[in-house]
């Protein structure tokens, strides 16, 4: 197999993965617990693609996207994980702040 065709079957293998794992959460009706219990599969399969690029990509500034992309969804999955958490606990009071990473660059922020 060369290494476009290893790339492209484990793309191919976790976009499948994600998308599985995404339909797997069970809904709850709870509109934020299942947004949350569906988020954190599809940021952790950002995460496999990115480093499926780490692997397999040479291009420097791809490289160095896919690094970022890489702390910031892991930042996220914790902050989603931790705010599932208590959700699930029955904390329905306004986050607080720091629980949540702020957005910024290429995720949309200033």
């Amino acid at each position: 197999m060369s290494a476009m065709d290893a790339f492209e079957h484990q793309m191919a293998d976790g976009m499948a993965r994600m998308m599985r794992d995404m339909h797997a959460a069970p809904t709850t009706g709870d509109r934020d617990i299942d947004f949350l219990a569906m988020m954190i599969p599809h940021h952790q399969g950002a995460i496999d693609m990115a480093r499926l690029v780490l692997v397999h990509g040479v291009d420097p500034l791809t490289r160095t996207l896919a690094e970022e992309i890489i702390a910031a969804q892991q930042s996220e999955i914790e902050a989603m994980r931790g705010r599932l958490a208590a959700l699930r606990d029955g904390e329905r009071q306004d986050g607080e702040a720091q629980a949540f990473p702020a957005l910024s660059g290429t995720r949309g922020g200033s």
